[in-house]
């Protein structure tokens, strides 16, 4: 990546970041409902079309985090030699380590907002599809097979399963749908996930 390519990726990613952080300012000063997709563009200087350029609806400025993203980063990092799930506990440390206190506590605003928003909250199983195709296609890149290879969706599947096991309450379920365990979000929860995916790896032993 030349220089000027560099800087371009960053000052994308401090505008998309600004978006989000706004938004969440707003969502929490005036509410979800209240605030429009135009006062956010305003508070981060950018126009409308701009805030569509990074996220398609104002629902995607809460469910389209960093996580995924610096997961997948971190995916691509792993030695090669690593087996699958070897691979993915190191790349879950990894990225929860890179998180600061405030973007922590940005994770859980927007997972408040994911339980309590309808609209939102409609959406989360949709955001857990896209997060197993994530993950299907950087486990196939690693293990030189296909992303549509059932072993490799079955395996993705898995590791999304261990991420809801974390993140969701054992009352998994309501009549409006999922909700997210909001205390989840943060530092300690690296721990409880390691934890489970090394239960993956063993086989799942009981």
């Amino acid at each position: 990546m030349t220089a000027q390519a560099g800087l371009r990726e960053r000052k994308k990613a401090r505008t998309r970041a600004s978006l989000r952080e706004h938004a969440l300012r707003l969502f929490r000063e005036q509410g979800y409902q209240a605030t429009t997709v135009e006062q956010i563009a305003a508070a981060a200087e950018v126009s409308p079309s701009t805030f569509f350029r990074y996220f398609p609806t104002k629902e995607d400025v809460v469910l389209q985090d960093d996580m995924d993203t610096r997961m997948m980063e971190a995916l691509l990092r792993q030695p090669p030699e690593l087996p699958p799930i070897a691979a993915v506990r190191g790349a879950m440390r990894e990225t929860w380590d890179s998180f600061t206190p405030a973007e922590w506590e940005q994770l859980r605003e927007g997972g408040r907002l994911s339980q309590e928003v309808p609209e939102i909250r409609a959406r989360t199983m949709n955001e857990f599809a896209r997060l197993i195709n994530a993950f299907a296609e950087a486990i196939a890149g690693r293990v030189g097979r296909s992303p549509d290879d059932v072993r490799v969706r079955v395996l993705a599947g898995a590791v999304i399963g261990v991420l809801m096991s974390v993140f969701l309450p054992e009352h998994l379920q309501d009549e409006a749908g999922l909700d997210l365990d909001t205390n989840s979000f943060g530092p300690e929860s690296g721990a409880r996930i390691d934890e489970a995916l090394a239960l993956l790896e063993e086989g799942l032993p009981l």
